[in-house]
């Protein structure tokens, strides 16, 4: 289904930016992310292949956008990162955790 998702992003990103942008743009934005998303996450899941430091990414990044919507962006840029950095090294640390875990486990189910 993922690669569905990627597919379609691709071609509505494309569409979009050859017409010149609009919603066609943020369609396959929006498409392509989710697809990246649920492959990185089914890979780092199953132990196949890490993806921690991506997947730490999103919810920091989301609460960043939900702190300059909500506070304002404020004029000195980098007190942006004072949420954000407790929440990406906490994220970090409990999917590299839990790569792990997954990673022993797929390779004593292949042994």
């Amino acid at each position: 289904m993922s690669e569905v998702a990627i597919l379609a992003g691709m071609v509505a990103l494309i569409t979009g930016t050859l017409d010149g942008g609009g919603a066609a743009v943020d369609v396959g934005i929006l498409l392509l992310g989710l697809g990246v998303f649920e492959v990185t996450a089914r890979e780092h899941l199953s132990g196949y292949r890490s993806h921690t430091t991506l997947l730490a990414l999103l919810p920091a990044v989301i609460v960043e956008a939900l702190y300059a919507l909500v506070i304002g962006a404020p004029r000195q840029r980098i007190l942006l990162l004072a949420p954000v950095l407790p929440i990406f090294g906490f994220c970090y640390w409990l999917l590299r955790r839990q790569f792990r875990v997954a990673r022993h486990q797929r390779v004593i189910k292949h042994h």
